[in-house]
Order: C-alpha cells, then sequence, then structure tokens
C-alpha cells in the first residue's frame, strides 16, 4: 500500500516538489554559509519524494545546541512559510475523502519542514 501511495503521490505532484526542494538546496550549496540550509532542503526534498511509510523525527540526543540554533536561524530567515503552505495544501487535501492520505502526508512534511535541523528520515 505504501509503495501504490507514494506511487500516486509523485504522479500528483510529488515529483515537481521534491525536485524544487532539491533545486533550491542546490542553490544554496553555492555558498558556504547556505551549506547547511541546502542539506536541510535536500533532507525536506528526499521525504517530499517517498512521505508514505517515511517518518522525520529527532534522533537520540537531538535536538542539539547546534539544531536548536539552526532551527531558529531557520524559522527567522523566512523558511517557516514552507511548513504553513503544507499544512494548507494538507487542510485543502483533507476536505475531501479521497485526498486524506494526502493531506496527512502533507502534514508530516510540514511538521519535518517547521524545524528540520536535527531531524532524520526513518521508515516506518
Amino acid at each position: 500500500m505504501k509503495l501504490l501511495g507514494n506511487i500516486a503521490w509523485l504522479v500528483l505532484g510529488g515529483l515537481l516538489t521534491g525536485i524544487l526542494y532539491w533545486v533550491a538546496g542546490l542553490l544554496f550549496c553555492i555558498t558556504i554559509i547556505g551549506i547547511p540550509f541546502g542539506v536541510q532542503l535536500f533532507k525536506i526534498g528526499t521525504f517530499a519524494f517517498w512521505p508514505f511509510g517515511n517518518e522525520m523525527e529527532f534522533g537520540a540526543g537531538q535536538p542539539g545546541c547546534l539544531a536548536i540554533v539552526g532551527n531558529i536561524l531557520w524559522i527567522l530567515l523566512g523558511w517557516w512559510e514552507i511548513a504553513i503552505i503544507h499544512a494548507v495544501c494538507g487542510l485543502i487535501f483533507c476536505i475531501t475523502i479521497v485526498g486524506i492520505p494526502f493531506g496527512l502526508q502533507h502534514f508530516k512534511i510540514a511538521l519535518g519542514s517547521a524545524l528540520p535541523f536535527g531531524q532524520s528520515i526513518s521508515r516506518k
């Protein structure tokens, strides 16, 4: 079932979403200062490709000091908008019964993109 969900997700916009995250990550990796943010965008993009059956969660001992500072910078620089956009998309998808699984995946991406530093992708 996870495989079918991921294939439908890719066809209905997940591929484009993941590619856009990766392109933004590449642009951020051009500068040394932007590399940590680029790595987080790659992580979110990878999660956006295959959200069914995966979770973004804090690892053992996370968030550490650097992750907290990174998450504060992430929020101050306006990346919280990603989380809001995914939350709104999740609400829109959840209006219909057919869209509820996709809405739940948008909520997972919203939670992961709100505070990405210190989180890792794990399989359920």
